[in-house]
């Protein structure tokens, strides 16, 4: 039989798959291990971990609860990683974004279909700003974006808390909160017996929206463009300074929107005194999905899996809910980690350029 022909693009995309899921397997095998080591009923450890996010409808509602903010950071950071620029940003940008939105549900009264939208508009647009900061400071001035964004962060942070206690503050509420939301402003419901919101609608349209864009439009041909070879686009006539700060501007508002949606869709006071780590979290969930927008749904549905496994194991049984880190951490290494099952791609790829020259022969 003929063996069929490969281009060496795919073979690379094909190489990147298996690497993930190489990665993944060995880091699920060392969590097993770790489980079996430290836990007194390992097989019980293991079966709340591995299948106790299914055992019931409310523990599954949970994964899908978490996924949906994980869509959002983990396209946000997608979208500015496709350009080479690590803005972290995000995390700041889905912060105030809540912010933005909580002051929008809790001072406006609105009609019910309109408040919501508003409010998540709200939260988009200071998401923006956010991200915006750090790549004018690029484009501008050449300051290395992770470390002004990072910078930014805890800006966000004491300026948002600032407003919490000052301007948005409820004295009756007994905490740290703001008042409470209008009801036309939650996002309504839509699995009976869980939390699950209609912000999940939306994270799937913003999916396949940040995909047409990046992938079928000018401008994400010059994201993508700038973020493989700056020079390259410069000299192609691409406007690279542009590229950049387009691609955090759409960070910015996906990871800010993401913010606001959950806000809306899971709180009824915004209550939040520290980063929520969501915008982090999006980039395991672009390293997972390997940039690719379609990717990361099913990137942060597993992300959100193992965390709600852990959850569950470290209530039911003696094991803490930390190996998660542990599986994180070790994906991330294996996936960043360049050179990890290198020499099987290079092997596939001549042993490709082998049978296209005998056939060619």
């Amino acid at each position: 039989m003929e063996n069929k022909r490969q281009s060496t693009k795919g073979i690379e995309k094909k190489f990147e798959v298996i690497r993930v899921f190489v990665a993944v397997c060995i880091a699920l095998v060392i969590a097993f291990v770790l489980i079996s080591i430290v836990s007194s009923s390992p097989a019980e450890a293991l079966r709340q971990f591995l299948i106790g996010p299914l055992m019931s409808g409310r523990n599954f509602g949970n994964v899908i609860e978490l996924t949906i903010p994980l869509i959002f950071s983990g396209l946000a950071v997608c979208v500015m990683f496709q350009c080479n620029q690590f803005n972290m940003g995000a995390e700041g940008a889905f912060f105030f974004g809540g912010l933005a939105a909580s002051y929008v549900a809790a001072t406006f009264i609105l009609p019910a279909g309109i408040h919501p939208v508003i409010a998540i508009f709200a939260g988009g647009a200071v998401g923006i700003v956010i991200c915006l900061i750090p790549a004018l400071l690029k484009v501008k001035w050449g300051a290395n974006e992770v470390v002004s964004s990072l910078m930014l962060n805890y800006i966000v942070l004491y300026l948002g808390t600032y407003i919490l206690q000052y301007v948005m503050l409820d004295a009756g509420a007994g905490y740290s909160a703001s008042g409470q939301f209008e009801k036309t402003a939650k996002l309504p419901v839509i699995i009976p017996k869980t939390r699950v919101h209609t912000g999940l609608f939306l994270a799937l349209a913003l999916v396949i929206i940040t995909y047409l864009l990046i992938y079928k439009s000018k401008w994400g041909y010059a994201i993508r463009m700038t973020g493989k070879n700056s020079m390259f686009a410069k000299y192609s006539g691409i406007g690279v300074g542009g590229a950049i700060v387009l691609s955090q501007v759409i960070g910015g508002a996906v990871a800010g929107m993401g913010g606001a949606v959950e806000i809306l869709g899971m709180y009824t006071r915004f209550s939040w005194t520290s980063l929520p780590g969501y915008g982090f979290d999006g980039i395991i969930i672009a390293i997972l999905a390997k940039n690719n927008p379609l990717f990361v749904p099913f990137a942060a549905l597993f992300l959100a899996y193992l965390r709600i496994g852990a959850d569950i194991m470290s209530r039911r049984t003696d094991v803490a809910p930390e190996v998660v880190s542990i599986v994180q951490s070790l994906i991330i290494l294996l996936v960043g980690a360049k050179l990890f099952l290198e020499h099987y791609k290079h092997k596939k790829i001549v042993e490709n350029s082998t049978l296209q020259s005998g056939q060619e022969v």
